[in-house]
């Protein structure tokens, strides 16, 4: 009787398991944050790149214009592929980038801007990380469409030709 017990409750066993697994495989959990923000920016002290002066974010982003913040460090690789878009971005009349620097060492910055040329009209540095982290970017890159001081599109990777498309229909 014993000896039939067991190999049952062993068959058992690897069923009940089999099961949770397969329930587990199908129903996948993947968090998607949301992109359409429509919350306002932070109001937090940046630090300017080049120059280590202090500035809020009611100096940079006035209320009537549509920022692209573009959060960016010189040892992203897919920062490095987006460039391109945000260049072509720079060349919008209604828009105006804005760089946030992370977590990245001011000469390689520098170097990375001087080669690929530099597409914001102002740039603030994050050493320490915990501007982005205020502004509640995963990491980098990641954009920030903004209009009259509220965040209205959030990019979370690298931009694309289609992203930008939205972004100018956005911005018109």
């Amino acid at each position: 009787m014993k000896i039939r017990i067991f190999p049952v409750s062993i068959i058992f066993l690897f069923i009940v398991i089999f099961i949770v697994f397969l329930k587990g495989l199908k129903n996948p959990n993947i968090y998607k944050p949301k992109t359409d923000v429509k919350k306002n920016i932070p109001l937090l002290n940046f630090e300017l790149f080049e120059s280590n002066k202090k500035i809020n974010s009611n100096e940079i982003f006035v209320d009537d214009e549509f920022y692209l913040m573009n959060i960016w460090s010189s040892w992203c690789a897919p920062c490095r592929d987006e460039h391109v878009f945000l260049i072509k971005l720079s060349k919008e009349k209604n828009l105006k980038l804005v760089g946030l620097n992370y977590k990245d060492n001011f000469i390689n910055a520098k170097n990375f801007l001087d080669e690929l040329n530099n597409p914001y009209e102002i740039i603030i540095t994050d050493k320490d990380g915990l501007v982005a982290i205020e502004w509640g970017a995963y990491g980098v890159p990641e954009t920030f469409l903004i209009h009259k001081k509220k965040i209205i599109k959030k990019i979370i990777g690298p931009l694309n030709i289609d992203l930008v498309l939205e972004i100018k229909e956005l911005v018109k």
